[in-house]
């Protein structure tokens, strides 16, 4: 390759060191979700697009697959890249029901690709971490509390700062939006949701020329959203508002069963905030959005919601509830603003070094043994003086140097250094393997 290749906007490519504080999360986040008893399963990156596009206004962020000198007979005509995890689920549930086990419980761990305008910490590569429960024909309401607890216990065991939940309930919305005389409550839904971006002037004008309201009307709306609290005294700021439908009050006593039961479980994590809308379509009761204490302006870095017709065989449909973790999006915020580093840029613990081309096999057997009682080790890459092969360790963080000459291990950062035996010895346990840690403790939790 002549030259230096230009890099591309919104694909992110991690230096080592960042990725293994990539690794490091999908390390801890894949461990809470079995440990809470979810099943792993990848699915294939492309979907039809005729399913893809009936999703929501994500039309426009489609990626579509065409080969170089495709025909027009192409077999991979009206295929592009799933820009979530959710609608290839909803597929896959339908295609497996036979051999799945319901309620099926599964976290998956992907890349995704979204055509948007790349920012901080949004990309148009990406990483996602879902977790989701499904079930035949009902789903029982309990669901809509377990999921946002087992992420938010993901995101607390991340080096990251503390994560909040916020949850709303669509049914309570568009019976919100019913009431006040909206003739498509979807539509205000989607205004709604644009009001963090756009403003709430912008929003009023979306509401009165679009969907048709009233300047009361859309008023009333914003007061909705502007409910917020982190126990279930918002039920009442909603009663106040004066607005009745059978659906609202469907919809907000779903609202008070996830908001005190989050609350008891996990004190500060869940808060009711009625301005959440969720823009996809698929969304049928609760949905969640996630920000980070202090970096509220990044906007929701983990969402998702309940769904209960996007998975249905025309007999038998397959409710679910579903949040999915923005990997790439934390990463790019913690990242980039040196929020989290790793102890070293490599797994290696221990350089064992090379007195001369002659020996490097005792210096091979020697790695052997420390990699067979899981100690992860390199050979130095020549044989140098041991002074340049101690920088060498140095550079890479690597904090011991084995020398086989005198069968000693030197820590090279305190300058201590015993006699071994590759058989017996052990590092230090945080030094075995690279740890994170946030660089600003006071914005993370213990």
């Amino acid at each position: 390759m002549a030259g230096r290749p230009a890099s591309l906007s919104g694909f992110p490519e991690w230096l080592p060191a960042e990725r293994i504080v990539e690794l490091s999360f999908l390390d801890t986040i894949r461990r809470t979700f079995e440990l809470n008893g979810f099943a792993s399963l990848e699915t294939r990156s492309v979907e039809p697009l005729d399913q893809l596009l009936r999703k929501g206004e994500i039309d426009n962020e489609v990626y579509v697959l065409r080969r170089l000198h495709a025909g027009a007979d192409d077999a991979d005509a009206g295929l592009g890249l799933h820009f979530d995890l959710t609608v290839p689920f909803a597929r896959y549930v339908l295609e497996n029901a036979g051999h799945l086990q319901f309620p099926f419980r599964r976290y998956q761990m992907q890349r995704a690709w979204r055509g948007e305008r790349p920012q901080e910490g949004r990309y148009r590569e990406f990483v996602q971490a879902d977790v989701d429960v499904v079930d035949r024909a009902e789903l029982a309401g309990h669901y809509e509390v377990e999921i946002p607890l087992v992420v938010g216990a993901a995101m607390r065991a991340l080096p990251i700062p503390e994560p909040v939940i916020s949850v709303n309930n669509r049914k309570l919305a568009e019976g919100f939006f019913l009431g006040v005389g909206a003739a498509d409550p979807a539509q205000v839904l989607r205004a709604v949701d644009k009001l963090a971006k756009i403003g709430p002037d912008a929003v009023t004008a979306l509401l009165v020329t679009e969907a048709g309201l009233s300047a009361v009307a859309a008023k009333t709306c914003l007061a909705l959203a502007g409910i917020a609290s982190f126990d279930t005294s918002f039920a009442d700021d909603v009663v106040a508002l004066g607005v009745s439908h059978p659906m609202l009050d469907e919809g907000l006593a779903e609202l008070v069963h996830v908001v005190e039961r989050a609350g008891e479980a996990a004190p500060g994590l869940v808060m009711a905030d009625l301005r959440i809308a969720r823009g996809l379509d698929y969304y049928t009761g609760t949905v969640y959005e996630t920000v980070l204490t202090g970096y509220e302006g990044l906007g929701s870095v983990c969402s998702g919601g309940r769904y209960d017709s996007l998975a249905s065989d025309g007999t038998v449909r397959y409710p679910g509830v579903g949040m999915s973790i923005g990997v790439s999006r934390i990463l790019g915020v913690v990242l980039g603003r040196d929020l989290v580093r790793a102890s070293r840029s490599v797994p290696s613990c221990v350089l064992v070094a090379v007195a001369d081309e002659d020996g490097r096999a005792d210096s091979e057997r020697v790695a052997a043994a420390l990699r067979a009682r899981g100690i992860p080790c390199e050979v130095a890459p020549a044989a140098a003086k041991y002074g340049r092969q101690i920088r060498h360790a140095d550079r890479r963080g690597i904090p011991f140097v084995w020398f086989t000459a005198d069968s000693t291990v030197k820590d090279i950062r305190s300058g201590e250094q015993v006699h071994a035996d590759p058989a017996h010895w052990d590092p230090p346990e945080p030094d075995r393997w690279p740890t994170i840690a946030p660089t600003r403790p006071e914005e993370s939790r213990p």
